[in-house]
């Protein structure tokens, strides 16, 4: 008896030891610094673009604002380059990315994600001169054909490995393989859909032509550092009230369908 009174002790003990050690949870951090530190690099149309005096906007911007809002802190935006995003959240520069991210196990292997905001999916924007020709992604698995993404994106991965034949150039943004297309010096572009159905909408008349069908199934989804289940937990909770209380809906309309915010980047 004397044994198991000393064992039950220690396990106690090395209970409590352990509770001391683990970290805060990010809520806990947020709320004491009074700041929700959002990454995101701001050249994804809708979700996150700059407007003509240089603010950062966009669907994923508005939702943030919500979030903070929810928590009683300040929102700040900080500004990253996509290749250096996910270093960026271990790294511990911003709280958690929101900046149209597909959720991928290979990305689920060093980061956690959120229930899944948006699905979305590849689609192909074609030079002009091949309408008629082109029909599909799988017409452009031929060598003859250059087709250009954006370097470390679900895009890039769409064409190597469902057009794995066709001459693929990379790019470092998605405005340069666009203008790239535009300027004849790629057959197709090969990005996410909201993005090409605006970007055809904006540059594409008698130039490119728009293959709109999705030829992936893409979650988008915020993605916070691992191990964090209070957030997680929080995250989810929010997404549930959002989507039922009308705020999603309408920060959704307002960038997916409509068109006014256009006047804020022309």
């Amino acid at each position: 008896m004397k044994k198991l009174a000393v064992l039950c002790a220690f396990v106690l003990a090395t209970m409590v030891a352990m509770a001391g050690t683990v970290s805060a949870s990010t809520l806990e951090e947020i709320q004491k610094r009074g700041t929700l530190r959002v990454g995101m690099e701001p050249g994804y149309m809708p979700f996150e673009l700059t407007n003509q005096k240089g603010e950062i906007i966009g669907f994923d911007v508005d939702m943030a604002k919500r979030m903070a809002a929810s928590m009683g802190v300040e929102l700040e935006l900080v500004s990253i380059a996509w290749d250096g995003i996910i270093a960026g959240l271990l790294t511990d520069k911003f709280d958690i990315i929101m900046s149209g991210m597909t959720l991928t196990q290979e990305r689920n292997l060093s980061i956690n994600f959120a229930q899944p905001y948006i699905i979305i999916g590849q689609s192909i924007l074609v030079d002009k001169r091949h309408e008629g020709t082109i029909n599909s992604y799988s017409d452009l698995n031929d060598p003859k054909y250059s087709v250009g993404s954006k370097l470390g994106t679900t895009g890039e991965q769409a064409v190597k490995s469902k057009i794995r034949n066709a001459t693929y150039v990379s790019y470092e943004t998605e405005q340069e393989g666009v203008l790239e297309l535009i300027n004849g010096k790629i057959d197709a572009f090969v990005y996410d859909l909201p993005y090409n159905a605006i970007a055809f909408v904006e540059r594409g008349e008698g130039k490119i032509f728009h293959l709109s069908e999705p030829f992936t199934y893409e979650p988008l989804a915020w993605a916070i550092r691992q191990g964090d289940v209070d957030f997680l937990n929080w995250l989810d909770n929010f997404m549930f009230q959002v989507k039922n209380d009308g705020t999603y809906e309408r920060i959704f309309n307002k960038w997916f369908r409509d068109d006014a915010w256009l006047k804020e980047i022309q």
